[in-house]
């Protein structure tokens, strides 16, 4: 699903996720009495305008170069303030032009993608500035736990700042509605999740006398994986071979048992038909049209226009979230999520311009401010201020603030602005997705999901934050190649009785090197103890 700032499509769900944690810092903003009209502080060096740069990528169209919102934070941080935003399907192409010129701008926002190897190849170089001598002085970099901090060091040492985003994954979903018009319970096996597929595919379960329904709704790349745990999760490294040595999920037994169900729903015609070539946004018009009745949900950055549909052709759709599956090992759990999204990096070229650098941290730091529920209003003078003012870049109703419609469009607020845009919860449980969705049925489904999540245990992957050259150079072309296998096998070109075979293939095409490498920096060898 992440997953950043859908600033065009404005919504009460993504203002929630785009607010961010922790008061303002007492050594890098000057305190000054409130004024009159805002109530806002002005960053120290007043006397000095720094120009600032930027790039960072956004999912829609960008905001305009010239707005009230560019005009709000160069007053407040006493800046001229450059940003330049891609498209994120064109930011490939413009990052590498960018990075190739060596004119990197004072602060770029990089993709998670980008971690293993842009990230890290120029880190190396010495392109970035170094952060950890910072991390004490901002609040919401000091939140950031040290396992994170961990996961984007280079060579022991400290160039980015990780954006945050929630430990939760993606859970199943069904709909409640039909396991309770054809008499079903909620599932907790695959194999129970199977005849719930089959009776959603032969049995009616909407009541109009055709067979226009089915199981589980799957596209490409055979997206969701629906895992219910990481004993099936494809990118968790849980299982381990004879030697004790970690190795991928997408290669495990889990898996196989995975590929074997959806196989035998591929032949009943008990899951979307064309998933091997159907994209992301089709996958989803197959639940959301009704036609589906298992698919994924999150707390995080559900649709609401994806709902409302759905529940205008079903206006009684009911929904359940599954919780996780005990494994053949016996334990409960779901793979956390790594803790953060992309990343921000600064430019080495600042290291001669350390006043620069605080003005650009104290920019950060507030763009991660996060404001509980009760204080995202205008009583908050932070908040109205980074939202645009209460009645012209939002409203609040019925307590939860909702964008303006041309919130994006127009650059009415700061938010939009920043590079790194989201709060830093204190906890994940903090951030109370529920209430920001205006539907009931979606609101009560995602309050479930979040209160699984309070009391649910999370596997850490442990090749998180290690590095695998080989997996760094030939790792995405050999998972697609295992996975492609994998379609074939769902579709019944492939035995899944190939499944050693498979195997052999990932290790003889470089799975062996990437296995080594990423186990030679595993220091926790008991699974059980991965869980937290």
């Amino acid at each position: 699903m992440s997953r950043k700032r859908r600033f065009t499509v404005i919504m009460a769900a993504i203002m929630s996720v785009s607010l961010v944690a922790c008061s303002q810092n007492t050594q890098s903003v000057k305190e000054q009495p409130a004024t009159a009209t805002t109530g806002e502080k002005q960053p120290t060096n007043v006397e000095e305008t720094y120009t600032i740069t930027a790039i960072d990528y956004r999912y829609g169209d960008p905001p305009p170069t010239s707005s009230p919102g560019l005009t709000m934070i160069n007053e407040k941080f006493n800046v001229k303030y450059e940003p330049t935003f891609v498209p994120n399907t064109a930011f490939e192409e413009k990052i590498n032009a960018t990075f190739a010129s060596g004119k990197i701008p004072d602060i770029v926002g990089l993709m998670s993608a980008d971690i293993k190897n842009r990230y890290n190849k120029f880190a190396k170089q010495g392109a970035f500035l170094e952060i950890e001598p910072y991390i004490n002085e901002y609040p919401s970099l000091k939140m950031v736990p040290d396992f994170i901090w961990d996961a984007v060091r280079v060579d022991g040492k400290i160039y980015a700042i990780p954006q945050y985003s929630p430990k939760y994954q993606v859970v199943t979903v069904i709909r409640k509605d039909w396991l309770d018009k054809l008499g079903l319970k909620v599932p907790t096996s695959y194999e129970e999740l199977k005849e719930v597929a089959l009776a959603f595919t032969n049995n009616d379960p909407d009541g109009n006398s055709k067979k226009d329904t089915y199981g589980i709704a799957i596209g490409q790349d055979i997206n969701p994986n629906f895992n219910q745990g990481p004993y099936w999760d494809p990118d968790a490294w849980y299982h381990q071979d004879q030697d004790g040595n970690y190795i991928p999920g997408i290669i495990g037994e889990g898996r196989k048992e995975f590929i074997t169900m959806l196989s035998e729903l591929y032949k009943e015609g008990a899951m979307t038909k064309d998933y091997a070539i159907l994209n992301w946004g089709d996958t989803n018009k197959e639940f959301y049209s009704g036609k589906a009745g298992i698919f994924i949900g999150t707390p995080r950055g559900m649709s609401q226009e994806y709902m409302d549909g759905l529940l205008k052709i079903h206006p009684n759709a009911e929904f359940v979230s599954l919780a996780p599956f005990q494994d053949k090992y016996g334990n409960t759990a779901l793979t956390s999520g790594a803790g953060y999204n992309g990343i921000t990096v600064l430019s080495a070229k600042l290291s001669s311009e350390p006043e620069k650098v605080k003005r650009i941290l104290e920019m950060i730091d507030f763009g991660r401010k996060f404001y509980p529920q009760d204080e995202r209003n205008e009583k908050n003078a932070d908040f109205d201020w980074w939202s645009g003012k209460i009645g012209v870049g939002y409203d609040v109703t019925d307590g939860v603030p909702v964008n303006k419609e041309n919130f994006a469009s127009d650059g009415l607020a700061p938010s939009t602005y920043f590079v790194d845009n989201t709060s830093w919860a204190p906890n994940d449980s903090d951030n109370d997705y529920s209430i920001t969705y205006q539907t009931k049925q979606l609101a009560d489904l995602v309050e479930s999901i979040e209160m699984m999540y309070k009391d649910i245990k999370l596997y850490a992957n442990p090749i998180s934050g290690l590095e695998s050259p080989t997996d760094n150079t030939s790792g995405a072309e050999l998972r697609k190649y295992v996975m492609d296998e994998q379609v074939k096998m769902i579709a019944g070109t492939r035995p899944v009785s190939d499944w050693d075979k498979l195997v052999q293939e990932y290790k003889d095409k470089g799975g062996v090197k990437i296995i080594q490498e990423y186990n030679a920096g595993i220091k926790e060898k008991d699974p059980k103890a991965l869980f937290k």
